[in-house]
């Protein structure tokens, strides 16, 4: 669970006076919206990071104050360039640290989430730099999430959710969401990590039958799964 609390102060320097609970915010706010561009309201906003809405909206405005979010009543809430360059400090942070964890340290993707969320506040901006060096400067972290380069640009594939995929298309597996543990175990379970290329068999009201190629037949996926993963499509 993300810290809510507004002690402890950035080790990142990206925004004065920003704090661990300002920096969770940041990132929450990006990611709401990273890849489908939906608008993130302070209710989704308080629903990611488990907290009220009343709760949400303090934090709003100290944030709108310190120039990190524009926000009006009933409005969506969108990050401002510095804002948007905290959060994205931090999104290198904790995807580094995931990657780091999985290769080196034999967590498994369904265990780095939380750990990285310790982690990231705690480390120093020498550490993040000698630990992408470390690992080779990754471009995506486990879960297929782009990595932020030190300059903070990055750059997405084109991709759609498994659920809209249409059948008889051959996909690669792009992405899949951390925050969704079925669609984690169940892609680990019947051997779906990211990157392979698949066949899609048939699709129906989001449930998805898919040839992944190997010699094992056919594998099914419930809704549940295939609106939380990303593939690249391409025809035949």
């Amino acid at each position: 669970m993300p810290r809510t609390s507004d002690q402890g102060r950035s080790t990142i320097g990206t925004a004065a006076g920003a704090t661990t609970s300002v920096e969770d915010y940041a990132k929450t706010i990006y990611g709401l919206a990273e890849w489908e561009s939906t608008d993130v309201t302070a209710s989704a906003l308080a629903k990611a990071l488990g907290v009220s809405n009343p709760s949400v909206s303090l934090m709003i405005r100290k944030m709108a104050e310190q120039g990190l979010v524009e926000h009006k009543p009933y409005a969506p809430i969108r990050l401002t360039e510095q804002g948007r360059q905290l959060a994205l400090a931090m999104v290198r942070r904790h995807r580094l640290i995931e990657t780091w964890l999985v290769r080196e340290l034999g967590y498994s993707w369904d265990e780095v989430h939380e750990e990285a969320e310790r982690l990231e506040h705690s480390v120093s901006e020498t550490f993040i730099q000698r630990l992408d060096t470390k690992l080779g400067h990754p471009e995506t972290d486990p879960h297929g999430d782009p990595i932020p380069a030190p300059d903070l640009s990055m750059s997405y594939p084109e991709t759609m959710l498994l659920c809209r995929a249409p059948e008889e298309t051959s996909v690669r597996v792009e992405q899949v969401d951390d925050a969704v543990p079925q669609a984690l175990h169940t892609l680990a379970q019947e051997q779906l990590p990211i990157g392979l290329q698949a066949k899609i068999l048939t699709s129906s009201k989001g449930d998805v039958v898919l040839s992944p190629g190997t010699g094992r037949g056919s594998v099914s996926l419930p809704h549940e799964v295939t609106h939380a993963v990303r593939v690249s499509v391409s025809a035949g």
